[in-house]
């Protein structure tokens, strides 16, 4: 019997967990999860997280077999990052060539990725007004491809090598971009169906 799988391409606002829903009581009353955005059908999973503080294109899907072939297959994600502070060529080649972060409780030297410069900001939605962004120093824009996705990652790396991430947002995940679509917004559709 086949079975018709879900899949939906989000842009995932600033301030909410990369969750549907929580057993914790007391988080469920004090944070904000995907389940406001949209009436996701029961068994709907995000591939791979966004932290709380970032923002940007996330896919939820029924097919927990293509949430792990995807988890797993080292497809690239571009992020752009604004620092907190003008960075310098040798920390953006630091960034490349793999920086050490802690990750559960050990020391992890991160995977060579692709780090620019970016001389002016992207075209992005306003930051949310809970980030305090240029209140002390300038910052700058940088964009990050990776093909890993640790826990915090780009945030811990870019801390390593001395500008802390001030925000967040991923912008592609393979072939798929953000483009076009604002904090909040959900497109849903039927991809595609498998052998169950």
């Amino acid at each position: 019997m086949k079975k018709e799988h879900y899949h939906f391409k989000v842009y995932k606002p600033f301030g909410m967990l990369s969750q549907l829903k929580s057993n914790n009581h007391k988080e469920t009353r004090t944070k904000r999860f995907l389940s406001e955005l949209y009436n996701f059908p029961e068994g709907t999973m995000a591939i791979g997280r966004l932290d709380e503080k970032s923002e940007g294109l996330l896919f939820l899907t029924t097919d927990g077999k293509r949430s792990d072939i995807i988890n797993r297959s080292g497809i690239e994600k571009e992020y752009f990052a604004q620092l907190d502070g003008i960075i310098t060529e040798s920390a953006i080649e630091a960034l490349e060539k793999g920086v050490v972060i802690g990750f559960e409780g050990k020391k992890y030297k991160t995977k060579q990725c692709k780090a620019t410069l970016l001389q002016t900001p992207p075209d992005l939605p306003l930051p949310n007004s809970k980030l305090r962004i240029g209140r002390h120093r300038p910052t700058s824009w940088i964009k990050v491809v990776i093909t890993e996705g640790k826990f915090r990652q780009l945030r811990k790396m870019t801390a390593a090598v001395g500008y802390p991430t001030v925000r967040l947002i991923r912008t592609r995940i393979g072939n798929t971009l953000l483009r076009g679509m604002q904090p909040g917004d959900v497109l849903a559709e039927i991809i595609d169906q498998i052998e169950t």
